[in-house]
């Protein structure tokens, strides 16, 4: 299966598991009155739109490229994160308030420990299905599935807490840890929503994903071939779950078109390899130039003007720019 079609039957089943558990969640609110409880439904209720709009942003990012979007459509992940990340936020900010009004008026709470099994289910199941969406939003290298599993175990780790500040409101009797416990998951969900909303607008305004950069850079020195001279003017792009990847390679002057192609698809699979298949690679060739020969440890080149001195290892700092490297300038 196609990653951008396995997304898609994966946040299908995120969403209807979701319709489920939200019914769960509400069920033990109404049964018990307990606001904490109540925190865990509010944030069921992101889940299902946020499970929904994932749904339809994966869906659109699975269409191909077309004439008006030659890159494809892969962005509409970014845009359906930004959502999720803002709806998080949002019912973060409706329990806080919440909390603070059972603080201030504080209403009666019953059947607890019927609560708290109901909820306490839906944590693993969310767990599970969370850490699902996590392995195959990695893989896939699915930004929309990765925000997904993120919420789910954020989910899972505040119902867990909530289930823990509900035993203790047993043991204790004191109702105010009933609001305590919402106040404190309220915090936790509004700094995962921020952080999921960070993640999509760089996303958006394509900013250079460092940890990526680097791990394809460490890549690409441990393969480092004799006709690979220099590398350099390196950039990705996310769209989605798509990789555009473009560089400027410079091989031996004499190799013909042919030669430099085959450099180039070695390139291509030892990328694809470590960074998945869908990926769109760009790559400029360059001839070398003299002043290439002193950081070139190519065997048995009749066209060599100087002897070799010193390779010059590629780096964040000196891969991203647009100028061919040389011994004492790294640009």
């Amino acid at each position: 299966m196609k990653p951008k079609q396995q997304n898609l039957r994966v946040q299908k089943w995120v969403a209807a598991i979701s319709v489920g558990l939200l019914a769960v969640k509400f069920l033990a609110y109404y049964s018990t009155g307990s606001v904490a409880i109540l925190t865990d439904a509010l944030e069921s209720i992101v889940n299902v739109l946020a499970g929904f709009i994932g749904l339809y942003s994966l869906y659109v990012a699975a269409k191909p490229s077309d004439w008006d979007h030659p890159y494809g459509h892969g962005k509409a992940e970014f845009l359906s994160a930004a959502i999720e990340g803002t709806l998080i936020g949002s019912a973060g900010a409706i329990i806080l308030y919440k909390a603070t009004m059972q603080l201030i008026y504080p209403t009666e709470i019953k059947r607890i420990d019927y609560g708290m099994w109901l909820v306490a289910g839906t944590a693993v199941v969310n767990f599970v299905v969370g850490f699902v969406c996590l392995q195959i939003g990695k893989k896939n290298n699915s930004l929309a599935l990765q925000a997904s599993g993120k919420h789910l175990q954020s989910d899972t780790y505040s119902t867990l807490g909530i289930v823990a500040g509900l035993i203790l409101l047993m043991v204790t009797g004191y109702k105010w840890i009933d609001s305590a416990v919402a106040m404190i998951f309220g915090v936790i969900i509004v700094i995962t929503g921020y952080k999921i909303v960070r993640k999509s607008i760089a996303g958006i305004m394509d900013e250079a994903d460092v940890h990526l950069l680097t791990k394809m850079i460490t890549v690409i020195n441990a393969n480092r071939r004799e006709n690979w001279v220099d590398l350099h003017n390196l950039r990705v792009i996310k769209y989605g779950s798509v990789l555009h990847v473009d560089c400027h390679l410079t091989v031996p002057w004499y190799m013909n078109i042919h030669e430099a192609h085959t450099e180039i698809d070695v390139l291509g699979n030892l990328i694809r390899k470590d960074f998945g298949e869908s990926l769109e690679l760009f790559v400029h060739s360059d001839g070398c130039l003299s002043f290439s020969c002193r950081i070139c440890n190519k065997v048995n080149c009749n066209q060599r003007q100087f002897n070799f001195e010193q390779q010059i290892p590629w780096t964040l700092e000196n891969i991203s720019g647009n100028k061919k490297h040389q011994l004492n300038t790294q640009a």
